[in-house]
């Protein structure tokens, strides 16, 4: 009996790998937010990528945008957090259910932190914009998917890995690109939010998994005093 009351929701060929990426994001994040600090206006790299103060996007596009922007807000993120709980408890995961809650909650939690520290602003003063609370959500949830598709499937540290960045890249970039073309945050917002979540989830997960398994032990040797009790 090994006291684990499931499969670790940070698969173990993936832990060295995701804390070497957590590093550098955490920088990035840090970094950045220090670059920005108080300014109102984009930066250089902003200005080289697009001018996100003008509104650059035209049906159907804009409507693509605007679609997916609505997943970050509070009734689309609940829908899809819902959605998530109920697949992982569906597929026996209760681990990755908490991950859904604690690692999103904690990624979004950190941006709105993090913004009236920066003070960066977007639109005028009361539009805080560092970092993008949309992207850092939706990418947060792509990677918990990524992390329990990884698990179930059994891949190894290469194809875990593949599959994780690329989740959380093109959940990040779909989210990102929206919030730039409707001119919501500017693009090194963006890589702000979808760093925060690179950064938080493999900690949680790591955690998550550390809890469960202390507790698992807990009980395992309560059962065992009380089993030797007993016989006694």
């Amino acid at each position: 009996m090994t006291g684990r009351p499931g499969p670790a929701v940070l698969p173990p060929p993936l832990r060295a790998w995701l804390g070497l990426i957590a590093a550098p994001a955490t920088l990035v994040v840090v970094v950045l937010g220090v670059l920005y600090a108080g300014h109102s206006e984009p930066g250089r790299v902003d200005r080289w990528i697009i001018q996100p103060t003008a509104d650059s996007v035209r049906p159907p596009w804009r409507r693509v945008a605007l679609a997916t922007d609505f997943l970050g807000e509070p009734a689309g993120a609940a829908m899809l957090v819902v959605a998530a709980m109920a697949g992982c408890l569906l597929l026996r995961r209760p681990r990755a259910a908490v991950l859904v809650v604690a690692g999103v909650g904690m990624s979004v939690g950190t941006t709105k932190l993090l913004k009236p520290l920066v003070g960066r602003t977007i639109h005028g003063a009361g539009n805080l914009s560092y970092p993008s609370g949309h992207t850092a959500f939706l990418t947060a949830l792509a990677l918990v998917v990524a992390l329990l598709a990884t698990g179930r499937l059994g891949l190894g540290r290469t194809a875990g890995t593949s599959l994780v960045l690329a989740a959380a890249l093109v959940a990040g970039g779909a989210m990102g690109w929206a919030q730039v073309a409707l001119s919501a945050h500017y693009p090194t917002d963006v890589l702000g939010g979808w760093c925060t979540a690179l950064a938080v989830i493999p900690a949680t997960a790591w955690l998550i998994d550390r809890m469960a398994d202390l507790l698992a032990d807990r009980l395992v040797d309560r059962m065992a005093d009380a089993g030797r009790r007993e016989r006694r």
